[in-house]
């Protein structure tokens, strides 16, 4: 998302505007930049999961425990770093988030111990969940008026991360070695940080930002209900993502990496039509999730490689969508509150990550994967139905 002009007293919501003569992208391009490489680093252990395990010296189950640590501490972190910090510029903090990965990462890359490693994933929680809260509300301050496509530029980083921060993290540490794919991720958040910091004008904090802001949102009937379809979708979701993989296996091992690839097209794909189509968002809000249960159903009981294919990419299509969808409901729910709103978001999507994750290793160790996948089903079906009851107030 020439410069923008920051008013001193102006919100970062989405109702804003900020006085310049022609909008800028460049701010958009850098916050969706840095959230492609904090949502890379966020899932980069899994990329290098054996040799890390090895070297420190724990099993690899033990060592997968650096994920759901950083969802954890990321569930916590989002409503309360803007109480934390009411008054504080939002630019610095955005730059002290990126800083602070920059530091996890680096401590992860020489950890001593697994303690050590731990504690440096802690600390990349804490950033991941405090710049994707804070995201929106900068970008659409940055670039009055462009809701859709500042919603649609994030969501597009964390696509992109997810698409091909595994594969690329793998293939560094295959080459160089865990600890230098850690450094190098270290290297990418500093690397954010200074573009952040030349294109990212000052961006003042909501008058009311902090724990006023924080408990009005938690009195809205309406956004925590939303909050509750986000609960439900991300659950789905994330009961069932873990063990794609297996998913795929059942009908063609050999069609993995290219099945994967699919997924990650539908993925991309999905972001932009989302963007395209927000002018329509309580329709758009309802239609994501029952896709999403669609395609889960069709992997559930796909026979061949063609169902399958098509049941994967709708998968990643109407997944994808989900972040666009949240954030613009978010703004257009709660436009005064914004920043509590994207917050809970995140508190939602983290929890739902850790509990869909575990509730799905358990229905695989006892009934297999496609149990699973109807489950998730049933939740992002149900999410959808709930978001389409939810009148959404006019732009």
């Amino acid at each position: 998302m020439p410069t923008q002009s920051a008013a001193p007293s102006a919100p970062p919501s989405s109702t804003v505007t900020t006085p310049a003569s022609t909008p800028t992208w460049t701010p958009v391009i850098a916050l969706s930049f840095g959230i492609a490489i904090l949502v890379a680093s966020e899932f980069l252990p899994a990329s290098v999961l054996p040799g890390l395990a090895a070297d420190i010296g724990v099993s690899e189950g033990t060592a997968g425990l650096a994920v759901a640590a950083t969802a954890i501490a990321g569930a916590f972190t989002a409503p309360s770093i803007a109480v934390l910090l009411p008054r504080t510029d939002r630019r610095k903090v955005m730059l002290g988030l990126l800083a602070a990965a920059a530091v996890s990462n680096l401590a992860v890359a020489v950890a001593p111990s697994f303690a050590v490693l731990l504690i440096g994933r802690l600390l990349l929680g804490v950033a991941i969940a405090g710049y994707w809260s804070f995201a929106f509300g900068v970008g659409t301050y940055a670039a009055p008026g462009k809701d859709r496509v500042v919603s649609s530029a994030i969501s597009f980083g964390v696509s992109i991360a997810t698409v091909l921060g595994v594969p690329l993290g793998s293939i560094v540490g295959d080459a160089v070695g865990w600890r230098t794919a850690f450094g190098g991720a270290a290297a990418l958040c500093v690397l954010s940080a200074v573009a952040l910091a030349i294109a990212l004008p000052s961006v003042p904090a909501h008058p009311t930002a902090g724990l006023q802001m924080l408990r009005e949102a938690l009195r809205s009937t309406r956004l925590m209900a939303g909050i509750g379809c986000v609960v439900l979708v991300a659950f789905g979701n994330f009961a069932a993502y873990p063990y794609i993989r297996l998913a795929i296996d059942r009908i063609d091992p050999g069609a993995t990496t290219w099945m994967l690839l699919a997924w990650g097209a539908g993925a991309v794909t999905g972001t932009i039509v989302a963007g395209m189509l927000a002018r329509w968002l309580r329709p758009l809000a309802g239609a994501a999730p029952i896709a999403l249960g669609l395609a889960l159903v069709l992997t559930a009981n796909a026979s061949s490689v063609p169902v399958l294919t098509v049941a994967v990419v709708l998968w990643g299509f109407s997944f994808n969508m989900i972040p666009v969808v949240v954030q613009l409901w978010g703004a257009r729910v709660e436009p005064e509150r914004t920043e509590s709103a994207m917050s809970l978001s995140v508190t939602a999507f983290q929890v739902a990550i850790t509990a869909g994750s575990a509730l799905g290793g358990l229905l695989l160790d006892g009934y297999g994967v496609r149990p699973l996948l109807l489950v998730g089903a049933g939740a992002a079906v149900a999410a959808g139905i709930g978001w389409a009851l939810l009148r959404i107030p006019r732009s």
